[in-house]
């Protein structure tokens, strides 16, 4: 999540998440006039997503959704690196965050938690920026060799 404004050093400002979240449950019907600078081939891009796949009614309702969308997503992110900031020992291992990922994802490594563990170990002492997708297909890579 880009850092700005209420957002220090993995700080989140709760106030802020609540007004947003209670401005994103808001019943309210009414609309405001916008005026948005958007590049001429996103908007075409949303026009023919819009008529020509049928993503949404209007490219102005699927403006609305998408950024709702964004902010869902940013909220869901700063509230749980609040609980992670408050709570660090919660925050999942890059190991737990694969196992997962296995499961979900029906890897057939997904009964295998020891493997991924050890992928996770071996895979970010080479590479510390490594992601759960990363551990899985090195360790999925490790067992198709000595299989």
């Amino acid at each position: 999540m880009p850092r700005g404004r209420g957002i220090f050093d993995d700080v989140v400002d709760l106030a802020v998440l609540d007004r947003i979240i209670e401005l994103l449950d808001a019943e309210e019907e009414s609309t405001v006039n916008t005026s948005m600078r958007l590049p001429a081939a996103l908007r075409d891009a949303a026009a023919l997503a819009v008529y020509g796949l049928g993503v949404a009614s209007s490219t102005t309702s699927l403006t609305a959704a998408a950024l709702r969308s964004v902010l869902e997503t940013a909220v869901m992110a700063a509230g749980l690196e609040a609980h992670y900031h408050e709570h660090p020992g919660a925050r999942p291992s890059l190991g737990e965050v694969a196992i997962a990922l296995a499961g979900q994802g029906g890897s057939p490594l997904a009964d295998r938690p020891d493997l991924i563990e050890q992928a996770a170990v071996d895979v970010t002492a080479r590479h510390p920026g490594a992601d759960a997708a990363d551990i899985l297909l090195w360790a999925e890579a490790q067992q198709a060799i000595t299989a």
